[in-house]
């Protein structure tokens, strides 16, 4: 991988709707992408059915560019990834969109990725440009991906290799001290004990050694207890009149 390997562009050849333009605009800023090139759009640019599908993905929309041919769409690239099935007669490299990511961030110089229309995909002379061919492994059965749903697949195997910000994580709470989950225990004990939970007598000492195992392997927190002794002390109260 190299540090000076530029994001891939997005190239949607002959896109149908515009609705469908603004999702794939959302789905590239999703993870990091920003320069999309339209050739030859069926509606023609801007439309005005891609801005509210792009969900504020508006500096992608806004920056799109807009080509007579695929041929000069990808000029100025130096690694061209046809997305698509292997077409008949045309004999390239496939690759996963994993693999074509590694191969982009290997690459010094600029990449791009492209995608047919919706109804028909890529046609053999837009592959034929290509280098690579990049296929989707996907149920052999129910093959149907939608325009948006391939750019992302491949916009995020790209994104793995740059430093995208990750949810935030939030700590977990440690464990309390033994001397908490023994004190929560005693109540719930003493509780139950005056409810007569433990019937038949004989069968008591089973039984605390059962909710034992079972209170300790859930590694309480010090809020946990509490929680649950103000559960437990509720749960032995006479019920307040409504």
């Amino acid at each position: 991988m190299t540090a000076d390997a530029p994001p891939p562009v997005i190239v949607l050849v002959r896109p149908q709707l515009g609705e469908n333009i603004g999702k794939a605009a959302r789905a590239m800023l999703n993870f990091g992408l920003t320069e999309l090139r339209l050739v030859a759009p069926r509606d023609g640019w801007p439309n005005p059915d891609a801005g509210p599908a792009a969900a504020s993905a508006d500096i992608v929309l806004s920056e799109a560019k807009v080509f007579d041919s695929l041929a000069e769409a990808v000029a100025d690239c130096t690694h061209i990834y046809a997305t698509t099935v292997r077409k008949r007669g045309v004999i390239k490299p496939v690759l996963t969109p994993e693999a074509a990511a590694r191969a982009v961030h290997a690459s010094a110089g600029r990449s791009a990725y492209i995608f047919g229309p919706e109804r028909s995909g890529l046609e053999s002379d837009d592959v034929a440009l290509a280098h690579d061919i990049v296929t989707v492994p996907i149920n052999p059965e129910f093959g149907s991906l939608n325009l948006a749903q391939a750019v992302i697949l491949l916009a995020y195997e790209w994104s793995k290799g740059v430093a995208l910000a990750s949810p935030p994580e939030v700590p977990l709470d440690p464990p309390a001290p033994h001397a908490e989950l023994e004190e929560l225990i005693q109540h719930l004990v003493r509780d139950l004990d005056k409810s007569g939970y433990f019937v038949p007598p004989e069968r008591t000492e089973a039984t605390l050694r059962t909710l034992r195992t079972a209170l300790t392997k859930t590694g309480w927190s010090h809020n946990d207890i509490r929680m649950m002794h103000g559960i437990v002390t509720s749960l032995g109260r006479t019920p307040r009149p409504r």
